[in-house]
């Protein structure tokens, strides 16, 4: 006779029947959560190391959804990113700065070269970087104009020479000088009585900004000092030591007299400067300017007399760079040039290498301010959505090929660069 299970036994089978559904059911369900995370494509993470200039909250949510990217922004002063790009090339897949950094990143061999075959605009960029002038009538301007450091020579040096190797994609640029305070200085007459010797005048005593950056804040001094009849300079695109030092031997003692009032280390720093009044005259970058404006502070930007201190924007790719991620700074390089961005850089009053392009992301009358130099028929809003032109203001040194004929200077860094950097520092802490 066939023994029947016990009742304990059939709930021992249930049970364990019943576990191994279970088991199946919780084993499915984590396949069905865990299976998009495995077949999801993981997103390229590009490291963008720069200043705030470029560096912009907007700029980088709109390349994060064109290229499907995850970029990380890491914005610095202008001379502390220099520092960290020379001596940490993992730090970086792009470098944005400017064409005076080039020199001392190409030597410490944090950057790599560039192949113009890769970049998709290159036929599109205007000759003011390909052969130093915007039109047949501008000045080239002293120091490192950014043709003679865009390619890289057979024997690796940087040269005027073209070839298929550039050390740095060119795009934004612009003109600088210096801005000031219209309810405090009577308006100036652009390229008549506008100086930069104002930046040295007894008059702004204790009430003087200047940028804080060796390559940059050396050649606002220089052509201040040069301009006020305290220093010449045979080339002020390449100072002597000695010139240095008499350079800096005024500097000093205007210094210690309290003369300056600060020294700002980033664009957001210049506008504290100007808004809290600590400074009613400064070194300025155009996007200080825009924003002190759209908050209702009347700051001019001058048109110099004496001629612009020029500088080109570089996007450099990091020596570190490589597969993948190298692919992706390509393609972010590329986007920089498809017209969006630099219309949206224009807003701040920055250029583009390849204008034509960004024309079609403009309206008419951002483009006729901006770049043909004419009045603005309506308010105009900067990149912050606030109005930073008024309508019937006519930008100060009038036209994109006006400006850039008036060069004095390039951002540089001079073969007696590493003396000038010592005796900045020198100045500053003194």
């Amino acid at each position: 006779m066939e023994d029947k299970p016990s009742n304990k036994s059939l709930l021992n089978l249930n049970r364990r029947a019943a576990l191994k559904s279970i088991g199946k059911t919780v084993v499915g369900a984590a396949a069905i959560v865990k299976a998009p995370y495995v077949f999801a494509k993981k997103r390229t993470q590009l490291k963008v190391l720069g200043t705030h200039v470029t560096l912009q909250q907007e700029l980088k949510r709109r390349a994060m959804d064109d290229l499907g990217l995850d970029l990380i922004y890491e914005a610095k002063g202008s001379a502390a990113v220099l520092q960290k790009a020379s001596v940490n090339p993992q730090a970086f897949d792009l470098y944005e700065q400017w064409s005076n950094s080039i020199r001392p990143l190409w030597a410490s061999g944090s950057i790599q070269p560039i192949d113009k075959k890769r970049l998709t605009y290159w036929d599109e960029i205007n000759p003011l970087c390909k052969t130093g002038q915007i039109s047949s009538e501008a000045k080239f301007g002293a120091g490192d104009a950014p043709y003679k450091i865009l390619h890289i020579q057979k024997n690796g040096r940087l040269g005027v020479e073209h070839t298929d190797q550039l050390s740095f994609l060119p795009y934004v640029h612009n003109v600088d000088s210096f801005g000031y305070n219209t309810n405090v200085i009577a308006k100036g007459t652009p390229y008549i009585t506008e100086s930069w010797g104002w930046l040295l005048d007894p008059k702004y005593s204790g009430k003087v900004g200047i940028v804080n950056a060796p390559t940059i804040g050396i050649f606002d001094l220089a052509l201040a000092a040069q301009a006020q009849g305290l220093a010449h300079f045979t080339d002020i695109g390449n100072l002597t030591k000695t010139e240095i030092d008499q350079l800096f031997k005024i500097l000093i003692v205007l210094k210690n007299q309290n003369h300056f009032s600060g020294f700002w280390n980033s664009v957001p720093e210049s506008v504290d400067f100007m808004r809290t009044g600590r400074v009613v005259i400064e070194s300025m970058f155009s996007p200080a300017v825009a924003t002190l404006n759209g908050k209702g502070i009347p700051v001019t930007y001058a048109a110099p007399k004496e001629g612009y201190r020029g500088w080109h924007g570089v996007m450099c790719l990091s020596a570190a760079s490589k597969g993948r991620n190298k692919d992706a700074a390509y393609e972010y390089m590329n986007w920089w040039l498809s017209g969006w961005p630099g219309a949206f850089i224009a807003k701040q009053g920055y250029y583009i290498s390849n204008p034509e392009r960004s024309a079609k992301y403009m309206q008419k009358d951002e483009w006729d301010y901006w770049y043909q130099g004419k009045p603005a028929p309506v308010d105009l809003k900067g990149t912050d959505g606030k109005t930073s032109v008024k309508k019937g203001e006519v930008r100060t040194g009038g036209s994109y090929i006006k400006r850039f004929s008036n060069v004095a200077v390039w951002n540089s860094a001079m073969p007696t660069y590493d003396y000038s950097v010592q005796k900045w520092y020198e100045f500053i802490s003194s």
